[in-house]
């Protein structure tokens, strides 16, 4: 028995093919629409065409059916992949190509960026800007090591991983030489880590404190007064200048004074950028020697 539309046997009676009128009795026949007729020219005027080989599917063959296109069951497979689909599921595409449901979902997947093979579900995967990657295949452009769900910086059409990003682009340390990952202060335009710009005595952070420099060295203000600055011969205090009282300093051979306690040390009258006289170690004005 054909699929539905037509019969198929051996006549019994006497009849001739409605084609060819060849007799039909104890012959194969075909009976289509109240027609009989032989094998031959039922190929040949009544058999559908296989939308897949193109050829007409004979009375001998299985025929597979769907949306009034007709199959081989032997050209019923994927286009993709060549499986039978013979009671498998499928879905009619494109020129009237058959796909099996596992190439469809492959076929209408997207594509990852980095194999551009497609990414189905269940695979895990890293979404970046409506772009879309297998875990695997995101790597740094840079050292090219995976880079999956961690944390990266993009540049332009390129991705890096933390430390690639640090080496080539984060700014280095004028101290440690290290990268600055966050934060840092910048002082005569070079970069510093927060914790690399201390006072060299007591190695307190100098960030946002008044401080001073002395031969690439820094210091707060309580040590440079203690450490480094010179002690006044007058009044025996640290000579600061830009820290406190007076900004101007005298120095004398091996001695300096604050502006405010270089006086004459008989009438002390002020001698900054004034003739003086030095006596026995200390200072005169020009008269006062005259009384001595």
């Amino acid at each position: 028995t054909g699929p539905g539309s037509y019969t198929v046997g051996t006549m019994s009676e006497r009849f001739d093919c409605h084609y060819c009128r060849d007799p039909l009795q104890g012959k194969k026949y075909v009976q289509k629409e109240g027609r009989h007729c032989c094998v031959k020219c039922f190929e040949k005027f009544c058999a559908n065409t296989c939308t897949e080989c193109k050829k007409p599917i004979g009375a001998d063959s299985k025929e597979l059916h769907f949306k009034n296109r007709y199959w081989h069951d032997n050209c019923f497979h994927c286009f993709k992949c060549y499986t039978s689909l013979v009671n498998e599921p499928f879905m009619l595409r494109e020129n009237n190509k058959v796909w099996c449901s596992n190439c469809t979902a492959k076929e209408d997947a997207p594509r990852c960026k980095g194999c551009f093979k497609p990414i189905i579900a269940g695979d895990q995967n890293v979404e970046y800007k409506k772009m879309v990657w297998h875990k695997d295949c995101f790597t740094c452009s840079q050292c090219k090591q995976v880079i999956g769900s961690g944390s990266f910086f993009p540049k332009g059409d390129d991705f890096y991983c933390v430390s690639c990003h640090e080496h080539k682009f984060a700014k280095t340390c004028a101290k440690c030489k290290n990268p600055i990952t966050s934060g840092g202060l910048t002082y005569q335009e070079k970069p510093w880590h927060s914790e690399c710009f201390i006072c060299s005595n007591c190695k307190k952070p100098l960030g946002g404190k008044r401080f001073t420099a002395v031969e690439d060295e820094f210091y707060c203000v309580e040590c440079y007064k203690e450490c480094v600055a010179k002690k006044c011969a007058g009044c025996k205090n640290p000579i600061t200048a830009g820290f406190g009282r007076g900004t101007s300093v005298v120095n004398y051979e091996d001695e300096s004074w604050h502006d405010y306690c270089f006086k004459c040390t008989k009438c002390a009258r002020a001698l900054a950028n004034k003739r003086f006289v030095c006596h026995n170690g200390k200072i005169y004005c020009a008269e006062c020697p005259k009384r001595l």
